[in-house]
């Protein structure tokens, strides 16, 4: 079963976010990325983790959002099988994000951290990958 890996929340002060998810639910950082399309920290409670977002561009946000934009991005899952998720969503009417998969980078075939982009319900974004995050357990751990 899919299992929920982190959700992204797009912020315009990363720092004063993160502070306040470390400071009031004891989190702890994980790890940074500062990238041509992203600048943020990785937060953790070692079950999920909260990736805490600004986003330097609009078509690295996604255009309908836009690099202003406050709130929850996406969210996460970690999957078994990317083939047999992309079936399903597609199935479901979602549609995959190359556009917001090109401008953050993310290279077709390339192993690990890969996050395959796809429209969600309600306008919200849903990423799918095979691996988990630092501090979260992989499947069958």
């Amino acid at each position: 079963m899919p299992k929920i890996k982190h959700i992204a929340l797009s912020t315009q002060d990363v720092e004063k976010t993160a502070k306040f998810y470390v400071e009031t639910f004891g989190m702890k950082e994980v790890g940074k990325v500062d990238d041509p399309g992203t600048r943020g920290v990785f937060l953790t409670d070692g079950d999920i983790n909260l990736a805490i977002l600004n986003f330097k561009n609009d078509t690295a946000a996604g255009s309908e959002r836009g690099k202003n934009f406050s709130g929850i991005h996406h969210i996460g899952f970690q999957v078994e099988s990317l083939e047999a998720v992309a079936e399903r969503l597609t199935a479901a009417g979602s549609r995959r994000r190359h556009d917001v998969e090109e401008a953050l980078g993310v290279r077709p075939g390339t192993e690990g951290n890969v996050e395959v982009k796809w429209t969600g319900p309600d306008g919200i974004m849903l990423d799918v990958s095979k691996t988990g995050w630092l501090g979260t357990p992989t499947f069958g751990h």
